[in-house]
C-alpha cells in the first residue's frame, strides 16, 4: 500500500511558515496518548495491568518517562508551529490527575494548559479530555455526552440486555470563545473495533454527535463546529461519512454538513496509525461550514499541507523519534509497549491537527 507519512521538509514547514504574518493563528489538534495511567487503583475501574504489580509492572520510574514524552511531543509540533495548540483534544487518559501531571511537565508548563475532564463509564477507565489555553480561549460551559441506543436510524446487534451492560467512552462537548467568535469542540474515542464488530456502535457515536452540534448551531448561529477523536473508523466509514455527514470537498459542505479534510489525505496514503500492514486515519478532525466556508475577516480552517497543486487542510504530525527506526514495526509509530514489554516510546498513533485563521 502506498504510504506518505515522513513528507518532505519542505511540506511539513508550510505549517509552521505558510501562515501569514500579521494574522491571527490558532492551532486545533487532538492526540491519542495511549494508556496514559498513573500508578494507583481507581475503584470502580479494571486498570490492574498498570499497577506496579500489574502485567505491566507500571512503575513510577515508567510512568514519569511516559509523562516525558508526551510532552515531548506536544512541545515538538509548538517547535514546528511556532505557537502552542490553542485547543489539544486527547484520549486514553485515565483521569484528570495524569492530565495534571502531564500539563506540569517541564518541557510544556510554560504552555499553561487548562483542563476539562468528566470521569466516564468505561471499564477501563480511559476518558477523553481537553486542554486548552486559557490566554487564547474563554471557557464558556462544558457537557459530558453519554453514550445511547436511543436512534431511529441504527439497528444495533447488541440485544436490550447486552445494551444495558454496554460501557464506552462519554463524549465531551466544550464550549469556549476563540477571538471573539463561538466555538463548539467535541472530543470522543468511538467505540472499538476488537473482533471486527462495533460498526453500528461508532455509528451512533457520530449520530450522537451529530445530533448535539445541530442543537448547538440552532442555540448559537454561526457557531464554529469541531469534532475530533480516535474514531476507531477511517473517514470514509460510515459514522463519519454519513452520520457526521463528513464531506471531502470543502466546497460541496453545505449548512448541516461536515468537511472532512483527512477523507483526502487518507486517499493520497497519510496514516495515522498502522494495523497488520495497513495505514489508517482513525484520528479525524472535522469543521462545519461554519469554520469550512467562514466570511472573510473571521476564523477559518487553512491549508497545512502543499503538494503541487494539492492542498491539505489538516496535518499529521511525526518526527524521526516518534517512528520505529528498525525491526518488524519498522517506519510505524514508536508505541509505549511492544510484545509486552516496555519500550519507552510514545503512542501508536500520530497526533493530528488543523490551522484556522483570521
Amino acid at each position: 500500500m502506498k504510504r506518505i507519512v515522513c513528507i518532505a521538509l519542505v511540506l511539513l514547514t508550510f505549517a509552521a511558515s505558510g501562515f501569514g504574518a500579521g494574522k491571527r493563528t490558532y492551532i486545533i489538534g487532538f492526540y491519542n496518548l495511549e494508556n496514559l495511567f498513573d500508578t494507583y487503583h481507581d475503584d470502580g475501574k479494571n486498570d490492574y495491568e498498570y499497577l506496579p504489580d500489574g502485567g505491566n509492572q507500571w512503575t513510577e520510574a515508567k510512568y514519569a518517562k511516559k509523562l516525558a514524552n508526551m510532552a515531548r511531543v506536544i512541545a515538538a509540533m509548538k517547535a514546528d508551529n511556532g505557537r502552542w495548540h490553542t485547543v489539544l483534544g486527547v484520549s486514553e487518559i485515565e483521569n484528570r490527575h495524569v492530565l495534571e501531571d502531564l500539563v506540569s511537565e517541564p518541557a510544556i508548563a510554560e504552555a499553561n494548559f487548562q483542563i476539562v475532564h468528566y470521569d466516564g463509564p468505561d471499564r477501563r477507565g480511559v476518558d477523553v479530555a481537553l486542554l486548552y489555553k486559557p490566554e487564547q480561549m474563554k471557557l464558556v460551559e462544558s457537557e459530558s455526552l453519554p453514550f445511547d441506543f436511543n436512534s431511529q436510524a441504527i439497528t444495533f446487534s447488541l440485544n436490550k440486555e447486552e445494551q444495558e451492560r454496554f460501557r464506552t467512552r462519554d463524549i465531551l462537548m466544550v464550549h469556549g470563545i476563540i477571538d471573539g467568535e463561538h466555538f463548539a469542540f467535541y472530543v470522543c474515542h468511538l467505540p472499538s473495533r476488537i473482533g471486527g464488530k462495533g460498526q453500528d456502535l461508532r455509528a451512533r457515536g457520530g449520530e450522537i454527535i451529530y445530533e448535539h452540534s445541530l442543537q448547538m448551531m440552532k442555540k448559537y448561529p454561526g457557531i464554529k463546529c469541531v469534532v475530533m477523536g480516535d474514531m476507531n473508523d477511517n473517514p470514509t466509514d460510515e459514522s463519519m461519512a454519513i452520520y457526521l455527514h463528513g464531506k471531502e470537498n470543502i466546497d460541496e459542505v453545505g449548512e448541516e454538513d461536515y468537511f472532512s479534510p483527512f477523507v483526502s489525505m487518507l486517499k493520497a496514503g497519510y496514516g495515522s496509525l498502522a494495523y497488520r500492514g495497513e495505514w489508517n486515519i482513525y484520528d479525524c478532525i472535522l469543521v462545519n461550514k461554519a469554520l469550512a466556508q467562514a466570511p472573510e475577516g473571521t476564523l477559518r480552517i487553512q491549508p497545512c499541507i502543499k503538494k503541487g497543486k494539492k492542498r491539505f487542510y489538516a496535518r499529521i504530525f511525526n518526527k524521526p523519534f516518534m517512528v520505529n527506526q528498525s525491526g518488524l514495526y519498522k517506519d510505524t509509530p514508536f508505541r509505549t509497549f511492544s510484545g509486552g514489554a516496555f519500550i519507552n516510546g510514545y503512542s501508536d498513533h500520530y497526533p493530528t491537527y488543523i490551522v484556522i485563521q483570521k
